[in-house]
């Protein structure tokens, strides 16, 4: 299977994150393309414009820097006045792998904002409107999370800094979110359906971006990615690797509290399947502490519509 069938999404509302390029482009262009009227909220207005131009749709633009919290507030303030229920939030946007640490202005690790803190904020804000749309809400995580671990004594690296440390805990720490998310939406009946994906080895701008900030020349993860899209293996190409995200958003029967990906060779290219949650990201202790940690890092709960 080289594809998916996304089903008519007439008179639903998306919002995707980091739809300006690669896999958030690919997922938002598909939503348009069932009929999906979508929003794409980005940090560089030139460049989604550019992107909103090569979707065939209903599609506006919004501002989010989610490496800023204030940005955040204001996008959800907007959001929340307009008052529309959105039916489908998908958290895409994401840096990798700086070389060096770089903070935000908030005074957190670029990666852990950028990836995790920022979604959380963003859902927390705007979990009325996902109530309304009775919303399935899919996080992008990925193969690293596999790996990683969360440092509760230095989750912002301030200590000990390793760029695929850092990254690996902030992928691991948006499955943890998807996972918990979706249990409290049973447990208070928010109606809402939470699940993950990730998108295998998948060639986007994700690989020059974050590995070639602050550096003089051209990362080994780039051109390494390079070389293998020339191959064709064990790197895809972006319509294949929104597949998983894309099956987790709008598919039948993609339930929440669950995590998909390609079902090829180490899970690297392929069609999605559903995946066995990995073992760093089934402890619901953990879950549990990183949402209170994150609530108080953030600045905002989920309390006022149960906790």
């Amino acid at each position: 299977m080289t594809d998916i069938e996304v089903p008519d999404l007439h008179g639903k509302l998306a919002l995707v994150t980091g739809g300006s390029d690669g896999l958030g482009l690919g997922i938002a262009t598909r939503l348009a393309r069932a009929g999906a009227e979508v929003i794409l909220p980005v940090r560089n207005a030139v460049k989604g414009a550019a992107a909103a131009a090569r979707i065939s749709g209903d599609v506006s633009l919004r501002t989010l820097d989610l490496s800023v919290l204030a940005s955040v507030v204001a996008l959800a303030d907007q959001l929340n006045a307009d008052g529309r229920p959105i039916n489908l939030l998908v958290n895409n946007a994401g840096v990798m792998a700086p070389p060096v640490r770089q903070t935000t202005g908030d005074g957190f690790e670029l990666q852990f904002q950028t990836n995790y803190l920022g979604h959380y904020a963003l859902t927390a804000r705007i979990l009325p409107l996902l109530i309304a749309g009775r919303a399935r809400v899919t996080t992008q995580s990925s193969i690293a999370a596999r790996t990683g671990r969360i440092h509760f004594d230095d989750l912002q690296g301030a200590r000990s800094y390793a760029a695929w440390r850092s990254y690996n805990q902030s992928k691991l720490a948006t499955l943890l979110f998807a996972a918990e998310l979706d249990r409290r939406s049973r447990a208070n009946g928010w109606g809402i359906t939470s699940n993950a994906a990730h998108p295998g080895l998948t060639s986007t701008n994700l690989q020059a971006a974050g590995p070639n900030l602050g550096r003089a020349r051209q990362s080994p993860m780039d051109a390494m990615f390079k070389r293998a899209r020339g191959l064709g293996w064990p790197v895809q190409t972006v319509d294949r690797g929104i597949l998983p995200a894309l099956y987790a958003a709008t598919g039948p029967r993609a339930a929440g509290g669950e995590f998909y990906g390609p079902r090829g060779l180490l899970q690297f290219t392929g069609a999605p399947r559903r995946l066995r949650m990995y073992r760093s990201a089934r402890d619901t202790s953990v879950a549990a502490r990183l949402w209170d940690v994150s609530a108080e890092l953030s600045d905002v709960t989920f309390a006022n519509r149960g906790n």
